[in-house]
């Protein structure tokens, strides 16, 4: 995530290198996805609780995932896509009670296209795309 934010500071303006990081996150979200996460509970030999300390949730995942990208890659078409591509196939392929976060973060990710780009040239934005610049294949299963 932080080589994404990095890359699209206004001194670096990479966006390419932020798709590349995006590509990363979205095979993490992957894995994560369908795994149980553990509540951050340490029980003893005997099973007594001990120890209960803070762990992230899967909606905590999601935030970090996509809240600082959406917000530097506003105006970012490249960036923009890509998000929007990665977020339709994950609630495809997320179990049910994990879509919501997506869900919102889809939602939010409209809220930024609105704001950023007048009317006429939102559906450029709103293009779901894995490479972010208009290639063939935009919607989905990107791994067959």
């Amino acid at each position: 995530m932080d080589i994404a934010i990095k890359a699209l500071s206004p001194a670096i303006n990479d966006p390419t290198t932020a798709l590349q990081a995006i590509d990363q996150i979205e095979d993490l979200l992957r894995r994560v996805s369908t795994r149980r996460i553990a509540a951050g509970e340490i029980n003893d030999g005997e099973g007594a609780l001990r120890l209960v300390h803070r762990r992230p949730s899967w909606d905590d995942f999601v935030d970090l995932s996509f809240t600082e990208i959406r917000r530097d890659g506003a105006g970012s078409v490249q960036v923009e896509r890509r998000l929007r591509a990665l977020l339709l196939d994950l609630v495809e392929e997320a179990p049910v009670a994990r879509r919501v976060a997506l869900e919102a973060q889809l939602a939010l990710l409209d809220e930024t296209v609105g704001r950023t780009y007048p009317h006429n040239e939102r559906p450029v934005a709103d293009t779901p795309d894995y490479q972010g610049i208009g290639s063939r294949r935009v919607t989905g299963r990107r791994r067959a």
